[in-house]
């Protein structure tokens, strides 16, 4: 199944990073973020990869142009440089069609200029590439496929963060407080699998999940699936730090690719 990446924002949360290069190329580990987006889809067997470049495309586009096999991988060294064996490898079985998006496109935008890369496709799947998970991804996908009549469906998150939902009326009197562990609220992850009947719901300009997720809302087109393992973005330079973190003392949730048997919620 095609995977659609949304690469092309500025990421003006992570200016420490991004003024210099995209987003999706901020490091984590041996590697970008987009990498490790695209190494969980890969492990999942999904690795036809369609990135939706704008903001700083050339420097993804010379990433991958230019891509090092032996920063991540094992080899065997031989006649100073000049053999090099690959013990294992990345990205050698993967296909990445590279589209410029534009730079001030949205989401919404950013997928209809990729529809013709799609053509054949019944189903495909889509990501913001800026959130980590270990979602059993494709038992996501079974679930969805029998269901005909939806036309999409994104995984739903309940945040653990230690802050608290207010509901209160327009004089300030609060009506209640709760923290959002308890308050029955949910996030979008940003992990889509999506029926090419989606882009009869986008008109020119619209933002995915706004008024296209709206009008499928009302058609009853469109469904959640719940995960209850882990899932973090890296939207903030703290954001990063504690991701940062978790990698460096070996506990990479994400990293499914390393875990066998790891896999958790639903």
């Amino acid at each position: 199944m095609k995977v659609v990446l949304f690469c092309g924002g500025q990421g003006m949360r992570l200016r420490e990073y991004s003024e210099n290069i995209p987003k999706p190329m901020v490091p984590l580990g041996y590697r970008p973020i987009l990498w490790n987006v695209m190494r969980y889809y890969a492990y999942f067997g999904h690795k036809d990869f369609i990135l939706c470049l704008g903001h700083k495309a050339d420097t993804i586009k010379k990433y991958f142009v230019n891509y090092d096999e032996t920063i991540s991988n094992d080899f065997v060294y031989m006649h100073g440089g000049q053999n090099i064996e690959m013990l294992n490898t990345d990205i050698s079985d993967w296909r990445i069609t590279f589209v410029d998006t534009g730079i001030n496109s949205n989401i919404g935008m950013r997928l209809m200029k990729v529809k013709e890369h799609l053509q054949g496709e019944e189903m495909f799947l889509a990501n913001y590439s800026d959130g980590l998970s270990n979602l059993d991804l494709n038992k996501m996908i079974e679930w969805f496929a029998p269901q005909e009549e939806k036309v999409g469906s994104f995984v739903a998150y309940q945040p653990s963060q230690s802050f608290h939902v207010v509901t209160r009326e327009d004089s300030g009197l609060v009506k209640s407080i709760s923290h959002i562990g308890s308050s029955g609220l949910f996030i979008n992850t940003g992990y889509f699998v999506l029926r090419k009947e989606i882009f009869d719901f986008i008109e020119w300009g619209d933002e995915l999940v706004d008024k296209p997720f709206q009008r499928l809302i009302l058609e009853q087109k469109l469904t959640s699936w719940e995960h209850k393992g882990f899932w973090a973005s890296m939207d903030t330079y703290k954001d990063k730090q504690t991701l940062d973190e978790a990698h460096a003392k070996g506990n990479a949730p994400w990293e499914v690719w390393q875990q066998n048997g790891a896999l958790r919620g639903g």
